[in-house]
């Protein structure tokens, strides 16, 4: 089997009659309904979207074969996974998360990072996480300044590391003093 990507989280209950509140990982939430049967991560379960409507910031589904509140309860925090053939292709310039994840990262020179461990989105753009050789992970923005090459055929990122912003030495630091109070020079 290729590899499964996770497009969807099954949510809590909604209502009585089996709907569920489902988040969609996709550009467009209905694109779900398109990719037929849905799998549970280990790909043994499958589930087939029987209806969809658009809440505030997600969708509230039903599932063939799902008629009652305690059957979508018992849903909550399944997610679910398609395999990557079924996705559309990317444009240039875009890539899945899969398709990264694992790949090696270099410097500009060529010298070994370590590996894309991540990417994540904390609402001020993507972020790519990088588990160097040793030491702690990076976190570093995911633009074409820092990172301006990917090639998946070859297994690995370019990384072009950003130059440390200098601060203040102590000695450079501005003085303070409260108010009545004087510094001696």
């Amino acid at each position: 089997m290729s590899a499964l990507i996770c497009v969807a989280r099954i949510g809590a209950a909604h209502g009585v009659r089996g709907a569920v509140k489902l988040w969609t990982f996709t550009e467009d939430p209905f694109a779900v309904k398109r990719y037929g049967p849905l799998l549970s991560k280990d790909g043994k379960r499958q589930f087939e979207l029987a209806q969809a409507r658009e809440a505030k910031d997600h969708l509230v589904a039903t599932f063939k074969g799902v008629t009652t509140r305690d059957e979508a309860e018992r849903l909550n925090g399944i997610e679910l996974y398609v395999t990557r053939e079924k996705l559309p292709a990317t444009d240039d310039n875009e890539y899945y998360h899969t398709d990264l994840i694992g790949l090696a990262a270099v410097t500009t020179a060529g010298d070994a990072l370590g590996r894309v461990l991540a990417i994540h989105n904390f609402g001020a753009g993507n972020i790519i996480e990088i588990a160097p050789l040793k030491g702690p992970t990076m976190l570093l923005p995911f633009t074409n300044a820092v990172v301006p090459e990917v090639d998946i055929a070859g297994g690995r990122v370019v990384i072009a590391l950003p130059q440390e912003i200098e601060g203040d030495d102590e000695g450079d630091a501005p003085s303070t003093s409260r108010p009545g109070e004087s510094r001696d020079p």
